[in-house]
């Protein structure tokens, strides 16, 4: 494994045929507004921790907020890698990906496929731009993850934080709503 950042065309083909794609083995229509959108895939040497967490994955808008000299070098590494400044970039950390499973990697790609999100107009239906393609946003988890992802490949660890909120959900609650209403200051007020 490479010590450096690279370019990773073959899992921008191997999703686009196998997820993206209608007739793909795991095609999921959740994506479908990512049939024309510029995204592009690249392998980091390892994760990194943010927030107590290691990060395998990150999908971000390619975005440039710099003078014209640092945003002219980033365009540049970016046609040198891809041969276009790509609408999003997903960076993947090489190292999990060698060892994890084969349903790890997928959750993980689609994990990171649904961060780009179509956005909605104000009667919330989805939006387009003038030239009737869709409008593209990123999106955050809508929880601890995409539903989408735990819908398709579970849970993931059955000790991890996203199986505790599935069983604390399915669970009854810990506190039963006789106790808020005798405990709760509005019930207080109410009786004043």
């Amino acid at each position: 494994m490479s010590a450096r950042y690279a370019p990773a065309p073959e899992v921008l083909t191997w999703a686009r045929s196998t997820i993206l794609t209608e007739g793909g083995q795991l095609h999921n229509p959740d994506h479908a507004h990512l049939e024309y959108c510029d995204v592009q895939f690249l392998w980091a040497p390892s994760g990194f921790n943010k927030q107590g967490r290691t990060v395998i994955g990150q999908c971000e808008e390619v975005l440039f907020r710099c003078g014209p000299w640092q945003k002219g070098r980033q365009q540049q590494q970016m046609v040198d890698w891809f041969g276009i400044v790509p609408d999003y970039l997903i960076t993947l950390d090489a190292s999990y990906c060698l060892k994890c499973s084969d349903a790890e990697f997928c959750a993980l790609v689609e994990h990171e496929l649904y961060h780009i999100g179509q956005e909605q107009d104000e009667f919330g239906s989805p939006a387009f731009t003038k030239d009737g393609m869709p409008k593209l946003m990123i999106k955050g988890h809508d929880v601890e993850e995409f539903v989408g992802v735990v819908r398709r490949y579970g849970v993931g660890h059955p000790e991890g934080t996203l199986a505790q909120l599935v069983a604390a959900a399915n669970a009854a609650p810990e506190v039963a709503k006789i106790n808020i209403a005798r405990a709760c200051g509005t019930c207080l007020l109410k009786a004043a």
